[in-house]
C-alpha cells in the first residue's frame, strides 16, 4: 500500500472555493483502480501541546492507493488534468510526502 500526504497551501481566503472545486473531482478519484482512500483535509484546534498553530490556508490531502502504478496512473488520469487548471490560480504552493507502512520485523 502506498499512503500519500498532499499538503496545498492556498492563497490567502481561497479555501472555500478551492475546497468546492475539489469536491468535485473526489467521487471519480475515488471510483479509480487502486484508490483505498482519498480525501481533503482541514486543521483542528486542539489543546495538544506538539500540534503546530492551525493553518487556515492550507488543505491536506490523505490518500491510500493499493500500488505505486495506481498513484502513477491518479496523477495522468483524465479527471485530474482537467482538475488541476481549475485551482492552479488558488494554489501558493504544493508539497507531496509519498510513504508505506513500515515493517514490523517480523517481515
Amino acid at each position: 500500500m502506498i499512503i500519500v500526504i498532499a499538503t496545498i497551501e492556498l492563497h490567502a481566503g481561497s479555501r472555500d472555493a478551492f475546497l468546492a472545486e475539489f469536491h468535485q473531482v473526489v467521487p471519480a478519484v475515488r471510483s479509480e483502480v487502486g484508490c483505498i482512500e482519498y480525501g481533503p483535509t482541514v486543521d483542528v484546534e486542539t489543546n495538544i501541546v506538539a500540534q503546530g498553530d492551525v493553518r487556515d490556508n492550507v488543505v491536506t490531502v490523505v490518500e491510500k492507493w493499493e500500488s505505486l502504478a495506481a498513484l502513477e496512473d491518479h496523477l495522468i488520469a483524465p479527471h485530474m488534468l482537467e482538475y488541476r487548471p481549475k485551482v492552479k490560480d488558488l494554489v501558493a504552493n504544493v508539497a507531496i510526502q509519498v510513504l508505506e507502512p513500515a515493517g514490523t520485523g517480523n517481515d
